[in-house]
């Protein structure tokens, strides 16, 4: 098993519990360029928020997009987007990462920003 495998089959232990729940569901990707994040309804058949360091603001705004102040950047946008949409209590699906760095970042921002996680 390779460390993508390992990866995913994490998520998917996490995302399972999630279901459970019945919750809204902010799942986070990085790559080591940039940082997703979105907000997923309980169903998961759609997105309700999003943002990404691919976004041509946010891309112009920041010096390097591989990173912590990049994370928390996307944190904030996308608790305010979530907000915006009517959602303010969200589980967090890191995707298999660590519980570290940009991933931590970003989940701090969210709940500095009024985002229930």
């Amino acid at each position: 098993m390779n460390k993508r495998q390992s990866r995913l089959r994490r998520a998917l232990r996490t995302r399972s519990k999630i279901r459970e729940l019945g919750a809204h569901r902010l799942c986070v990707h990085r790559t080591a360029q940039h940082t997703y994040a979105q907000v997923i309804s309980p169903d998961g058949s759609s997105v309700v928020a999003s943002a990404s360091t691919l976004e041509t603001d946010v891309k112009s705004a920041l010096k390097h997009t591989g990173n912590v102040e990049a994370a928390v950047k996307i944190g904030q946008l996308i608790a305010e987007r979530a907000k915006a949409s009517g959602v303010d209590q969200v589980a967090f699906d890191r995707s298999g990462f660590k519980y570290h760095g940009r991933v931590k970042a970003l989940a701090d921002a969210a709940r500095e920003s009024g985002l229930t996680i």
